[in-house]
């Protein structure tokens, strides 16, 4: 009777991409814990940091062979701490916290808006996990949870430093603004380009123009100029790249069918 029993599923749980799930699932705690304590640009930077893990991770998995259905599961729960939770809660320590100077009303609205930002958040991870087997790879519907924690945590390292002479109880509004539009578009139906190529004209759809590369450089030498500012630049652009797409294709759109 041992016989006819399906065989053991592979519980194998592989170490070096897990590593470095832990490694930006630390990172993303240590956002959390820098916050707390008034250090709000290496909070801002341990985001980038695990943004960094978190791009690594699933390569090296599908490098070495060593993808599981337990790395998958990790690797979100990972990015609700370092994606969601952390940005929320650096947003809100910094800037956020200072609208119950303004109100009662206010200092709510303050906490909601970080409370938003992390929900949609994990909306935006679930609507992810379910979709990765059926959604065109060269675009993400709606704003990916690290593209929205890195407009987030560009925009708090752009003025915490002190370098443009604004503190965050001064840009508190701005924050608040940036805070629910960050969160909104996590959860729109917006399309984002995902940069990883398309899956419809084979591998030569990865390629690029020639110009694209060879703008790398200068962008590089404008990041080591002026790092913070320039992420949040970079931020702001992707975040507004799918609303005007979308705006500009409901406009071809009454326009083809004149034709």
């Amino acid at each position: 009777m041992d016989e006819t029993r399906p065989p053991p599923r592979s519980r194998s749980i592989y170490l070096l991409p897990n590593l470095f799930t832990t490694a930006g699932l630390f990172a993303g705690f240590y956002a959390i814990i820098a916050a707390s304590n008034g250090d709000f640009v290496n909070a801002a930077v341990a985001v980038f940091v695990a943004g960094v893990m978190d791009g690594l991770d699933g390569r090296v998995a599908r490098l070495t062979g060593t993808s599981s259905e337990f790395g998958v599961q990790y690797d979100s729960l990972a990015d609700l701490v370092s994606f969601g939770m952390a940005p929320a809660l650096v947003m809100y320590h910094w800037s956020l916290s200072s609208l119950k100077f303004d109100g009662d009303v206010l200092g709510r609205i303050g906490w909601l808006a970080a409370f938003l930002y992390a929900a949609c958040a994990a909306l935006r991870l679930a609507r992810f996990n379910t979709q990765v087997g059926t959604v065109d790879k060269r675009w993400f519907v709606g704003l990916a949870s690290p593209a929205a924690a890195g407009l987030m945590m560009s925009f708090v390292w752009a003025f915490a430093d002190g370098s443009l002479g604004w503190s965050g109880e001064e840009l508190r509004y701005v924050a608040l603004v940036v805070s629910i539009v960050a969160a909104l578009l996590m959860v729109s139906r917006i399309r984002f380009w995902s940069f990883k190529g398309g899956s419809e004209k084979g591998p030569r759809s990865e390629r690029v123009p020639f110009m694209v590369l060879a703008l790398v450089p200068i962008v590089i030498a404008i990041m080591v100029i002026d790092l913070p500012r320039t992420l949040f630049v970079v931020g702001v652009l992707y975040a507004l790249s799918g609303p005007v797409m979308w705006l500009w294709q409901r406009w071809r759109q009454p326009a083809s069918r004149v034709q």
